[in-house]
């Protein structure tokens, strides 16, 4: 086989490691032996449709059938690497294997075959997995993308896709990008996160939450803003918990990402052109149908183009309760980004005409921010108040920053602001007792 192996009587057996990368190699070798004969001898594809455990226990059948039939023998330890290596390799994402089965990483970043990052507790730390090379990496790439019926070479050298839990996949390559294929993982956690987890998690107070959760009872349209990486996706899944459900519920997303726990939800996906450029169906494309299916309740993960009218649209007519996310700095840059995606519409409307509509259709809108530490916190919920044809933005809870310790924490609590939303009486309405003390500043030095 190679020169890693010597005979023995007869037998192949291996030859003692004199370094851990003399060992790695000899794994290699085996790995890309037996993966060709399982593609030779065996019916991969049928034992694709095997559960995890089942697979695991046929191809470890096999390799032991061929490692016999070759006499080659290897410890134990190695046999476990090599059946691992396999499975990863035949049927699973390769290198990322561990990494995307790791519940305490939330990001997967590749800049090229030789530098893989990974984001824990919101700091990025450098790990050290291996791949050969830069066909390795699109080779991982293409297993992703191909069940979906995506693509990615010279001439569309960017994708989006989702692994199977639903976690979300970016890829460039060359000629676009100058290092080598670049990936992307979001991920997700197997059990989607409560409101008790961001209460543990700090991401915001008792008295936010119960306010979210009485807005959204409430039916009252809910801009999410934030940026990159700040947690917008998880705290729309985690107020999404509180419409009630009798209520038919459509959400629309470019990358399924939303996990809504409950019944009547149908949720829909954006798809790109194919090949030829054709068969393209967008979110402004989905939104507009999503009014022809009887919703109670229209969720976009993100406006980001034209559809911020449809959806606005969608909010003045009837629809009320709605929710979507924005890339955002603060309220206010939030309701200029909708008006400029509501420009880009082709809505030929002065700038005044346009701001009066989005003001008529948002009630509210919740700043989610990842702080210098790494965590995220909710920093602001502000209210979208309309007087006499006039409106203003008014600040009902956020989280005074206080400073930093000396291991580079921030420090600070969450406080409402003392004002009092006019949504109140709405809330009361809707029969949710929600008293006007949980609007009291909380004095500086108390955390909530």
């Amino acid at each position: 086989m190679s020169s890693l192996f010597e005979k023995r009587k007869g037998k192949l057996v291996q030859k003692k490691p004199t370094s851990y990368e003399y060992e790695n190699h000899l794994v290699d070798e085996l790995v890309e032996h037996y993966k060709a004969r399982l593609l030779r001898d065996t019916n991969l594809e049928a034992l694709t449709q095997l559960s995890s455990g089942e697979m695991r226990l046929r191809i470890e059948q096999y390799v032991s059938t061929f490692m016999s039939e070759e006499k080659v023998i290897i410890s134990r330890h190695d046999k476990e690497l090599l059946i691992t290596r396999i499975l990863d390799e035949s049927v699973g994402f390769g290198p990322l294997e561990p990494l995307i089965n790791d519940p305490d990483i939330t990001e997967i970043l590749i800049n090229g075959y030789k530098e893989v990052y990974v984001e824990r507790k919101g700091k990025l730390q450098e790990v050290q997995i291996a791949f050969r090379n830069d066909e390795h990496v699109r080779h991982i790439v293409d297993r992703i993308v191909a069940p979906l019926g995506r693509r990615i070479d010279e001439s569309s050298p960017m994708v989006d896709a989702r692994l199977p839990d639903g976690s979300r996949v970016n890829a460039v390559i060359s000629p676009i990008s100058l290092s080598g294929t670049l990936v992307s993982i979001r991920k997700f956690r197997a059990e989607p996160f409560k409101v008790e987890d961001l209460l543990q998690f700090d991401s915001m107070s008792k008295d936010m939450a119960t306010f979210l959760d009485g807005i959204v009872r409430a039916k009252m349209n809910t801009l999410i803003s934030g940026g990159t990486g700040s947690g917008k996706t998880t705290l729309l899944n985690v107020i999404a918990t509180s419409i009630p459900h009798g209520e038919r519920v459509i959400t629309i997303e470019d990358s399924a990402e939303l996990r809504l726990d409950r019944p009547n939800v149908v949720g829909m996906e954006a798809r790109p052109a194919n090949v030829e450029g054709k068969g393209e169906v967008s979110i402004r494309n989905l939104v507009r149908n999503a009014l022809r299916m009887r919703p109670d309740r229209i969720i976009v993960g993100e406006v980001r183009s034209g559809e911020a009218f449809d959806m606005l649209q969608a909010m003045n007519t009837g629809h009320e309760g709605s929710i979507t996310t924005v890339h955002a700095n603060n309220a206010d840059d939030a309701l200029r980004r909708v008006e400029a995606m509501v420009i880009m519409a082709g809505m030929d409307l002065p700038s005044t005409i346009i701001r009066e509509y989005i003001v008529g259709a948002l009630d509210i809108i919740v700043q989610a921010t990842r702080l210098t530490d790494g965590t995220r916190k909710i920093v602001s919920i502000s209210e979208v108040q309309k007087n006499d044809g006039k409106h203003r933005i008014v600040e009902i809870f956020k989280f005074h920053r206080t400073g930093l310790t000396k291991d580079g924490e921030v420090e600070g609590h969450f406080t409402p602001t003392g004002e009092i939303p006019q949504c109140l009486t709405r809330i009361r309405v809707f029969g949710i007792d929600m008293d006007e003390s949980l609007f009291e500043p909380v004095k500086r030095g108390v955390v909530v």
